[in-house]
């Protein structure tokens, strides 16, 4: 089957055409330089955005393969911003009935989850599944633990009670001056400054017996900490980025591994716009190798960020299961949608 996948859960509109695992036309418009200057995601100018380049994106995807010989159309139903949601959701049904098509739900962590199997279109890279996984996701929406049994069988064990890592990555930048999003620069920061914890935040609910997150108190920490002791040379901000960064990270692999110890699951899947990060990817990968496991990231870059490739790769999945909106009509956005 070749379906149509739709992605407008916050600042990317992508669209993707996928057959199986492999993805045969793949386009995002990002948002970010729209946000840039507001110093984050501002739901109105993304629904306006989305709704001026969705109709162009769609084009652009399909433009090898015509809607009506497309067998389906799939789309993200949440979680995400409610007004972007819409607009993709609006879009997809207006589709499915112009084409008479099937109509699939996706939830953006499903595709997150499965981001690391995704294909180019000549069928690479060839994994195979190897069920039970640890899934990871960690973006700037979520930071969840996610037993993933089987296909489209998952089990949520972890996730975080207040802000998730990517979120609180970013607002430690904002708090450093570096703008947004944040990750990226403090990724290369704390390079710079040798990936060093010259500060020793805290690491929040290490000690806790379940699994869960919650990095709003290292963020209250950190900006507390900088009213007092406001950097005063270019190397304390990478020294103070890279503590920041450390302490984020730090906290993932000790619950990771608390995670593996707890299921016996020694193999991993990571998605979700941190999973970008190299070095996060080198203590992941350390992790793994103690406990004699395997970690799986996503193979293509723009699979780490929202994307359309994966909704239609989780999409193709439950098409062979017969899973389909009944109601098309009837569907309707989920902003805080669970696995």
């Amino acid at each position: 089957m070749k379906i149509l996948a739709i992605e407008t859960s916050c600042d990317e509109t992508a669209v993707a055409v996928v057959e199986g695992r492999r993805v045969l036309s793949n386009v995002i418009y990002s948002q970010v330089l729209i946000h840039k200057k507001w110093g984050g995601v501002v739901p109105s100018l993304a629904k306006r955005a989305h709704e001026e380049k969705i109709d162009y994106v769609i084009s652009e995807a399909t433009k090898k393969f015509p809607l009506e010989e497309l067998d389906a159309v799939a789309v993200t139903q949440g979680p995400g911003l409610a007004v972007a949601l819409e607009v993709g959701i609006k879009r997809a049904k207006e589709l499915a009935d112009k084409y008479d098509k099937k109509l699939i739900s996706i939830n953006h962590l499903e595709g997150h989850l499965y981001s690391p199997f995704v294909q180019n279109s000549r069928g690479s890279p060839a994994i195979e599944f190897e069920f039970p996984y640890l899934g990871l996701v960690i973006s700037g929406g979520h930071t969840e633990i996610v037993r993933f049994k089987n296909h489209l069988d998952y089990e949520v064990i972890g996730s975080t009670i207040d802000d998730a890592a990517g979120e609180a990555i970013d607002k430690a930048a904002k708090l450093l001056g570096l703008g947004y999003p944040g990750g990226p620069v403090m990724e290369t920061l704390a390079k710079q400054g040798k990936n060093k914890d010259s500060f020793n935040f805290p690491r929040p609910m290490l000690h806790s017996r379940d699994l869960n997150f919650s990095f709003s108190g290292l963020k209250t920490s950190f900006y507390y900490f900088l009213k007092k002791n406001p950097p005063k040379n270019a190397s304390e901000i990478r020294q103070l980025a890279s503590s920041f960064q450390e302490a984020v990270f730090d906290t993932i692999i000790k619950k990771t591994e608390k995670a593996i110890i707890i299921t016996g699951i020694n193999r991993l899947i990571i998605g979700g716009g941190v999973s970008a990060n190299l070095y996060l990817r080198k203590k992941l990968r350390d992790l793994v190798k103690k406990h004699n496991g395997k970690v799986l990231f996503p193979s293509f870059k723009y699979l780490t960020g929202d994307n359309a490739a994966m909704i239609g790769v989780v999409a193709s999945y439950k098409a062979n299961e017969g899973i389909y909106v009944e109601d098309r009509q009837s569907l309707d956005r989920i902003p805080r949608m669970s696995l």
